[in-house]
């Protein structure tokens, strides 16, 4: 167990982020006539009203490379400017090469020589990738960088399990990162992680790697191509880690939750932002949701619920704010910021 001693703060500053969204809406009554069920049953499910698919010229580095235009733009920053182009998505495009060089070559960088690679943890790319630059930026390696997801969870679902089909949403996102100028008080003040691996099968593809091949059985890789979720049990493991992986994180960042003007979580499922919301006692409003029209969108979705909130005035230059989530594994993470 890692000791919750008190973070040095790292100069970032978020530059700029970026959004896509893909091209098929899907309403959740779509659900309601696949499955017989009397309409506004899937939206009380799922608490979702709609969310988007990817079409099929929609890949996840297209998509990717997409939200990185729209946050370049905004941060006022060329693509041959950056250091390096680092995707955090939870599921390649391909196997080989990682997705960072097809979002690379989607900007124009592909004689560029600038770096570009993969950070995989599911859910949690975006909060993993986020601690690693920021260090990086802080050792004087790097000076801008981008992240960027492009998630297609469209492409795993079981079409018939209603607890997984109608949960998930496709989309791409981009977050701009610099370090931070003498005299900015933009920086990461701390961040935590968590793993508990008794949850390694609650929530996995298991196929895609090398452990099944599909020369061997192809009715067995088709199978194990969907997506598996162990709902109740994933939630049952999370709500008991949840507690002691919050303390940990704001005695970290030497915060407390009233001092955050806002929370940004992962958009799990409407069951676990709701838990988050009773079990930290947040203030109405602190925390940012967009699971309704977004659906979960893996590794894309805090970047997501970011850009919303930077662009609905709820998360303003100065800000105290957190970002937290879980992914498969199980795991947490977690980060503190001064915007």
């Amino acid at each position: 167990m890692q000791s919750a001693t008190r973070s040095v703060p790292l100069p970032l500053r978020i530059l700029g982020t970026g959004e896509y969204r893909p091209s098929r809406r899907i309403e959740s009554t779509q659900f309601d006539q696949r499955w017989g069920k009397p309409e506004g049953w899937t939206r009380r499910h799922v608490g979702i009203d709609h969310r988007c698919f990817a079409g099929p010229d929609e890949t996840a580095s297209r998509m990717a490379a997409a939200a990185a235009r729209d946050a370049l733009a905004r941060a006022g920053v060329a693509a041959d400017e950056l250091d390096a182009v680092v995707s955090v998505a939870g599921v390649m495009e391909q196997a080989i090469p990682c997705t960072a060089v097809l979002v690379h070559r989607e900007l124009g960088l592909a004689g560029s020589g600038i770096p570009a690679f993969d950070v995989n943890a599911t859910c949690l790319g975006f909060l993993v990738a986020l601690d690693l630059v920021a260090a990086a930026m802080a050792a004087g390696r790097y000076r801008r960088v981008l992240l960027v997801a492009g998630e297609i969870a469209s492409a795993g679902l079981d079409g018939s399990d209603e607890d997984t089909a109608a949960l998930f949403g496709d989309g791409g996102a981009a977050v701009v990162l610099e370090a931070a100028a003498p005299g900015d008080d933009s920086a990461l003040l701390a961040t935590h992680m968590e793993t508990f691996s008794e949850g390694a099968e609650f929530c996995r593809v298991r196929a895609g790697g090398t452990r099944l091949r599909v020369a061997d059985d192809p009715a067995a890789f088709l199978a194990a191509s969907r997506f598996e979720m162990s709902g109740r049990a994933t939630y049952r493991l999370a709500a008991q880690k949840l507690p002691g992986f919050m303390r940990g994180l704001f005695q970290r960042a030497g915060v407390s939750v009233g001092d955050l003007a806002c929370m940004i979580p992962h958009q799990a499922s409407v069951k676990a932002l709701d838990h988050l919301q009773r079990a930290l006692r947040l203030p109405s409003g602190t925390l940012v949701r967009i699971l309704e029209t977004n659906g979960n969108q893996m590794a894309a979705s805090i970047p997501l619920a970011l850009h919303h909130a930077i662009e609905t005035g709820r998360l303003r230059r100065g800000d105290l704010f957190a970002m937290v989530g879980s992914g498969a594994g199980l795991s947490f993470a977690g980060a503190v910021l001064r915007y």
